[in-house]
């Protein structure tokens, strides 16, 4: 599947739904379901492979697993690769074409540091990436001020939609103000004036009122991931019930 395919179902009629998956067995229920793209998760993608968020995993094996999940399914996937794990711009793309993905998230802050990058450096390094990616990546432009500081209705908000607008102006295909707050979305999708994706969150907004706002993509984060864990949680605490037993017969090797 190309990027033409998925940077197109960012300007439909109706927001562009990506379920963010974790291996290629999650990825393969959510194309049998019916979605036309997936998207990968860093915090879930990390935890299956038994690290923490915040690029703490190897990059080695994180790309490994972005491409074990776009061999599996027949649909477009978009990975979340935080920050870009330290590669160049040229070294970034050519490892996400390598394991099949045709998009991509890349966030502006420092998952070390958790403080916001330089917006310009930014801008010039996701120009960078578009430059040699060309039209083979679909570009998602993270925006972390509601994650990393304090909010402020007025500064913040004012923050995001300069940061967005600098990034679709580098070649940016969307833009995602993380965290944003649902009453600040009318404000930011008409300030931006491009694709804005936005984070669906338990107990938040509904899906269609989030597509009434305007918005061009929805994605869940980690939360779907954490749904699929507190699952089989309930089914071990059950199973464990099931046995009659509170926890391990200390006479059993006897």
């Amino acid at each position: 599947m190309t990027a033409t395919t998925l940077r197109a179902l960012h300007h439909g009629s109706h927001p562009l739904v990506l379920p963010n998956v974790w291996d290629a067995a999650s990825a393969r229920v959510f194309a049998d379901a019916g979605f036309s793209a997936l998207a990968t998760s860093s915090s879930a993608v990390a935890a299956t492979l038994g690290y923490d968020d915040g690029e703490r995993t190897p990059a080695a094996e994180i790309f490994a697993a972005i491409g074990r999940i776009a061999r599996s399914v027949d649909v477009p996937v978009t990975a979340d690769i935080e920050s870009g794990y330290g590669l160049g711009a040229s070294d970034l793309v050519d490892r996400l074409v390598e394991v099949g993905v045709v998009g991509c998230n890349l966030e502006d802050s420092d998952p070390a540091t958790r403080t916001m990058k330089d917006a310009e450096q930014q801008a010039e390094f996701l120009a960078a990436v578009r430059d040699h990616a060309g039209d083979g990546l679909v570009l998602n432009a993270r925006v972390d001020v509601f994650l990393h500081t304090s909010f402020d209705p007025q500064t913040t908000v004012a923050t995001a939609i300069a940061r967005a607008r600098r990034y679709l102006a580098a070649g940016c295909d969307c833009v995602y103000p993380i965290l944003a707050p649902a009453d600040t979305l009318p404000e930011l999708v008409a300030g931006i004036d491009g694709p804005v994706n936005v984070l669906h969150r338990p107990g938040g907004p509904s899906l269609e009122h989030l597509s009434a706002l305007g918005v061009a993509r929805i994605t869940f984060g980690g939360s779907l991931h954490s749904a699929a864990v507190a699952a089989l949680r309930d089914t071990a605490a059950a199973l464990h019930l099931a046995t009659g037993r509170s926890g391990p017969d200390p006479n059993e090797n006897r």
